[in-house]
């Protein structure tokens, strides 16, 4: 697999996980703000990766590939339609009016959906380069990714413009209001943990349908 490909196969990896125990809505005893933290983890983290595919990876599908027009107008119907329910998300979990119709369930279920369906498109974006760059240039994109999704504006915007000169001045922007509106709510802003090579857990093995299985010892238990 090629370096950007497994980039963002850990990325969403990471983004499956968080959305797990973002959406797991048990109380902790003692901590009511427990599972705010652990949403606003999961959003942080789903708004930077957004961020960064718009600002890395959208002009060089575009521009530079066969076809590219049709696949970014794909992927960012995806894009923003995840967007939405991440925005959601937030002003459910924030007491929004307008939102309080909502139950948690159905909002997380549309989420798991929307991600679902953005993970697919940001695959094919993905897989196309890989068949019209050379290694280098994939690595190079790949490490693009990583350092800007670690520097993102950390809130989706649904409605601002994503592509172009617009695009890269609104994310400017964004980046220096959403820190201030991160501090003023007391939002946790982690940074995206730092890349790992490791071998994909079991969303990884189902994308790349290369599963593996714990060797055995020769009464049939896992080996330690």
């Amino acid at each position: 697999m090629d370096v950007l490909s497994s980039t963002v196969l850990t990325t969403h990896e990471r983004l499956a996980a968080g959305l797990d125990h973002a959406s797991d809505m048990t109380p902790t005893p003692g901590e009511p703000r427990k599972g705010y933290e652990r949403i606003d983890t999961f959003l942080q983290a789903a708004a930077r990766h957004l961020n960064a595919v718009d600002a890395v990876l959208l002009s060089r599908v575009r521009h530079q590939l066969p076809d590219g027009a049709r696949l970014t107008r794909d992927y960012l119907a995806a894009a923003h339609r995840l967007e939405i329910t991440l925005a959601t998300v937030k002003a459910l979990e924030y007491g929004s009016v307008q939102r309080s119709h909502r139950t948690w369930a159905s909002v997380w279920r549309d989420v798991d959906e929307a991600l679902v369906e953005h993970r697919r498109l940001e695959f094919q974006l993905v897989e196309t380069l890989a068949e019209h760059l050379t290694g280098a240039q994939l690595s190079r994109l790949a490490t693009r990714l990583e350092g800007t999704e670690a520097h993102a504006p950390t809130r989706v915007h649904p409605y601002l413009p994503h592509r172009g000169a617009s695009g890269w001045v609104a994310r400017l922007v964004l980046r220096r209001v959403d820190a201030f509106w991160d501090t003023a709510e007391g939002r946790m802003t982690p940074r995206p943990p730092e890349p790992q090579r490791a071998p994909h857990g079991l969303l990884g093995q189902y994308v790349l349908g290369s599963p593996t299985f714990p060797e055995k010892d020769e009464d049939g238990t896992p080996s330690r």
